[in-house]
């Protein structure tokens, strides 16, 4: 189900970053980081498996010591030999240069840098180590994502900013100078870069902050500056269900204007929990707003006094859980399933109308209603579900819905 978007995405250029193109028109692409001791190989390669079979498109890894570096070629490698082909990003803080410099291994292996302009040196070493990774990333022909953060920003950039701030005639507020500040430092860091030669297209810039106002206005005017490929992410976003409504509250602001052209979704792991959460956000953040499809997904009822049975959640649940694991398997076989629509709806209030929006719906019936689920195929009732097998009748409903409606590869 394609959908008419009413406004148009910002220009950009494009930036390969192995087989993953960023930015220049190509579709917004889903990042995650792994948590992991990247020193870890087998464990390191084990999650960035997990990420990538859960739709990162492309995985950042931490590279901050000898033993992480030296690990990364062993990374690959493992990931190759599984056939996981997804794009590794080195995240290289303080020590990038001596890093790439000691482990060529590592510089060859990764597809992207990621190089912050506020802790690559400080001094008169800042300028001589931002340049040394820019010429790594010339050599080895990788492109860079020059990453500023207001928590390690410039701090003689800051500084002097704040100083000219308060010598004018109409300061500004200390908070709109940090804003300034970091689209100062993502954009002076990447003329630096230009200059000494790496290319355009090359680089993706991103300024990240953890306020939804900060994230929005930064961005916005980092959009109207320069036509580099952005990053887009919430920084420290938080856990659970503050951390998606931050992130997904300010990205989808700056996406429906436009501005983006890969996202991550920094969410903090519960305890116990799944790190594949937050590519999951990341996918269902993108096919809500009908910027991309990944997977099929279910339209369910919040439920009411109407529907004190818990069946139809349940249903619904089990539903999600058989389209999101059965992707794998139909994304190699069908074309076009990631934009089936289900709805699984709990009463005859809004079910049968919402049935019919969908491509397979189906009626459950509410608090004192007949024992009867009506199912509906692309507007059209079909059949009536009835009994302790619903959900397994429905679910192959589903299945053969697929099979012969999606057009099979050849």
């Amino acid at each position: 189900m394609s959908v008419s978007l009413p406004f148009e995405r910002r220009e950009s250029v494009g930036v390969q970053v192995g087989p993953v193109v960023i930015g220049g028109g190509a579709p917004i692409v889903v990042q995650s980081m792994t948590n992991t001791d990247t020193a870890d190989a087998a464990a390191t390669a084990e999650q960035v498996e997990a990420l990538a079979r859960a739709g990162s498109e492309v995985v950042r890894i931490t590279v901050d010591t000898p033993a992480s570096a030296a690990a990364v070629g062993e990374i690959r490698s493992r990931l190759d030999d599984v056939g996981c082909g997804v794009p590794l990003i080195g995240d290289f803080h303080y020590n990038g240069h001596r890093l790439l410099s000691d482990h060529p291994d590592c510089a060859k292996a990764l597809a992207k840098y990621r190089i912050n302009p506020g802790n690559v040196g400080f001094g008169k070493k800042r300028d001589v180590q931002f340049a040394t990774m820019v010429s790594f990333a010339m050599d080895y022909d990788k492109p860079v994502r020059i990453g500023v953060n207001w928590g390690s920003l410039d701090g003689n950039l800051l500084t002097r900013m704040m100083d000219e701030n308060a010598r004018s005639a109409d300061p500004l507020d200390a908070h709109l100078v940090t804003r300034e500040a970091l689209v100062v430092s993502a954009l002076s860091s990447a003329e630096a870069a230009e200059q000494q030669g790496l290319a355009r297209d090359r680089i993706v810039l991103s300024c990240k902050v953890s306020g939804v106002q900060d994230l929005i206005a930064v961005y916005a005017e980092l959009a109207r500056r320069s036509d580099h490929a952005l990053h887009l992410g919430l920084t420290e976003a938080g856990m659970g269900s503050k951390g998606i409504v931050a992130s997904t509250a300010g990205m989808g602001i700056l996406l429906q204007q436009g501005i983006g052209d890969t996202i991550r979704v920094s969410l903090t792991p519960e305890p116990g929990g799944d790190r594949t959460r937050e590519v999951i956000v990341a996918q269902e953040l993108l096919q809500t707003m009908g910027l991309r499809s990944f997977t099929p997904l279910v339209t369910a009822c919040p439920g009411c006094g109407r529907t004190t049975s818990t069946f139809f959640q349940e249903l619904a649940n089990s539903i999600q859980s058989h389209l999101r694991d059965s992707m794998p398997v139909w994304r190699e076989s069908f074309d076009g399933v990631e934009d089936m629509s289900v709805a699984v709806m709990g009463c005859v209030v809004n079910g049968p109308g919402e049935s019919k929006h969908a491509n397979i719906g189906i009626s459950l019936p509410g608090t004192g209603e007949s024992p009867a689920a009506p199912v509906f195929v692309d507007g059209k009732k079909t059949v009536t579900l009835r009994g302790d097998n619903i959900a397994a009748e429905f679910r192959q409903i589903v299945d053969e819905y697929v099979a012969s409606h999606y057009a099979r590869r050849a």
